[in-house]
This record gives C-alpha cells, structure tokens and sequence, in this order.
C-alpha cells in the first residue's frame, strides 16, 4: 500500500515536473540589455517599461538603463552591458554618432544591436532599425497648422517662426524636412512669413530637445521681430518644446481673449501638451504609440535570436552613413482637440482622469 501510494506520488510529481520545464526554460532565454537617452521625457520612460513588459512576456531578462543625456555615461553604460553578456542591445542614442567603437566591442562579442527609434550612424555594426515614419511626423505637424490657418483656402499672409529639434539626433532632421515640404511652399509665395529669417537646421535647432533653450530662443524672437507685429504659428517638433515655447508667449501676452495664441504644433502626445490642448492653448501634437514600438522591437529581437530574419517594411530610407539599416517604421497619428479621446484615451494608452 504505501509503496503504490509512494509510486504514484513520484509519478504526480514527474508529472508536475514535465509541467513546469518548458516554462523554466522559456524564462531563461538570455538578457537583453535597453539603453535609454534620459528620463526627463515621459515617453522614454514608457518605451522601457514597455519593452521590459514584452521582453519578460517573451522569456527574456532585461537590464534597463538610462543616461541622463549625458554621452559619456551612455557609452559607459553600454560597455557594461556587453561586458555582462547581453545577447542584443537596444540603444535609443544620445549622439547616434558616437557609439561606432563600443558597437564594434560588441560585435567583437557576438552582441547583435538594434537602434531604437533614433538612428545609429557611421557603424556598420547595426543590425535592424525600429522608429515611425518621421518624416511624416513632419509632415503631419506641418499639416495640422496649414489647416488651422486654412492655407490651402488661400489665407495669408501670416506669421510663422520655425523651431526643429536637436542636431545630433537623426531624426529631428527627417522632422523639419517632414515639415518644410508642406510649409516651403507657403514661404515661397509670401502666404507664410519667417520675419526672422531663421530657418534650416543649423539655424532652428534646439540642443538636447531641450524646452528651456526652446523657451529662452522663443523669448529673443519675440523681443526682436514681434514687438508690432503678430507670431500666428510655431513649428514645433516635440511636446516639451512646446511647452517652453508656449510659456514664452504668454509671457507677453498671448492666449487672452484680445491675443489669441497662435497656432503651435507638438509630438510625443506628452500628457502636459494633451491638457494644453484641451484648454486651447497648444494646437496638436503627434502620437507615436510606444507599446508598439516596443513589440516590433521585441518582435526583432525573437526573431534574430530564433535564427529567423526580423520583419521589416523599408530597405532604402535610413543610410547611416556606412549602410543602409533595415527598418520597420510605424505611422504616427497626428491629434488635436477633435480626436483626442478616441486615438489617447479610448486606445487604453491614458486614462481620462491622468490629462483632465
């Protein structure tokens, strides 16, 4: 009797055993380390704690660091994870110039890389790309203040200062070139006036997508060509120079009822900005839905560590200077007042209560 009973309860328990194995070993599928520019935006905060979500549903372990824009710390932070034994690094880059010698460590490794939603240049040593189309995260922007100005009617003229986002970020120049294919021909016909005169990159960049710089540059170009005169329009590329920029204009005035404030445009749908718009203050923003990014990410990863090729949808676009990098790119949502519920909050990707 008690020797059937003992049989039995090593049979139950070879049962159990077998059970539980294949999940053991999908929770040991290797670590993958995340390298982030800063926590002083709340979308890069969300892309992390996205991916780590994903990763662990996958199987795998992460380590999450982020740099406080701050180079030096990123490259350091870098060397580290390869020297822990990363199979893949996800790098969203400070500087996308300044990673050539730590990629080529890695590789030296084994260590596959994936740029996050900020291109890597001049290393042959990216593997695949993950970002939205940001271009037309320009091109949108642009749109939503030729609409709100109803340039397309024939308006005009109308004032406009141009900002764009920070030099050594790859993407900010695909932003303002995104943006001046629907604004310069505008410009060109008089319909939209720079009273400044500042426009390209080396002239409207913002260091760092930093929204005091934003703030203070917003406050010159006021004093210098505004004093008279009306601004209608800023091309703003991100959420927290809007912000900057907004608190400059209404520190003149604009935003009553005898100044209206002008139209702004934003990206990232950053929760300060999505209030703005709800109390008409900024004008739109772009929504970039980060849990997406992060499953094509993880999606790249799985499919590179399974021996398969990750799923891609351009081929052509994004040369980084050495090749060009493979790439999976994701629409942005452009949303204002109109549509803001519908594309932010019904979505689940923000509770009502968190943006009134």
């Amino acid at each position: 009797m008690k020797r059937n009973f003992l049989k039995a309860s090593l049979v139950g328990l070879a049962v159990v055993l077998v059970g539980i194995a294949p999940l053991a070993y999908a929770q040991d599928k290797g670590l993958i380390a995340i390298s982030m520019p800063t926590k002083s935006s709340a979308r890069w905060i969300a892309d992390g704690a996205n991916m780590v979500k994903y990763f662990k549903d996958k199987g795998y372990k992460t380590d999450l660091q982020y740099a406080d824009d701050d180079i030096p710390n990123q490259l350091a932070q870098i060397e580290n994870m390869v020297t822990k034994g990363s199979k893949v690094l996800v790098i969203a880059a400070i500087d996308g110039t300044t990673l050539s010698d730590v990629l080529q460590k890695a590789a030296d490794k084994g260590v596959k890389v994936i740029a996050y939603d900020r291109l890597i240049k001049g290393s042959k040593n990216v593997d695949y790309y993950a970002t939205f189309d940001n271009f037309q995260v320009g091109v949108l922007q642009a749109q939503s203040i030729e609409k709100a100005l109803d340039l397309k009617g024939g308006k005009g003229p109308f004032n406009i200062e141009l900002f764009g986002g920070s030099p050594d970020d790859n993407n900010a120049f695909f932003f303002y070139n995104g943006a001046m294919s629907v604004l310069d021909p505008y410009i060109k016909s008089g319909k939209l006036v720079v009273r400044s005169k500042q426009m390209g990159m080396d002239k409207v960049g913002t260091l760092r997508w930093d929204g005091a710089v934003a703030q203070a540059r917003m406050d010159n170009l006021l004093s210098a060509y505004y004093t008279k005169d009306r601004v209608d329009a800023v091309l703003s590329p991100y959420d927290g120079l809007s912000i900057g920029i907004l608190s400059s204009l209404k520190g003149v005035g604009y935003g009553s009822a005898s100044q209206p404030m002008p139209i702004v445009s934003g990206q990232d749908a950053e929760v300060p900005s999505v209030k703005s718009i709800l109390r008409k203050e900024q004008t739109s923003t772009v929504f970039k839905d980060t849990r997406e990014l992060a499953k094509v990410t993880v999606a790249m990863v799985d499919a590179m560590l399974s021996g398969k090729t990750p799923e891609v949808n351009d081929t052509k676009t994004y040369n980084n200077g050495i090749k060009v990098v493979p790439s999976y790119l994701l629409k942005p949502v452009s949303v204002d007042a109109s549509n803001w519920k519908v594309v932010l909050i019904d979505s689940g990707y923000y509770k009502e209560s968190q943006v009134k």
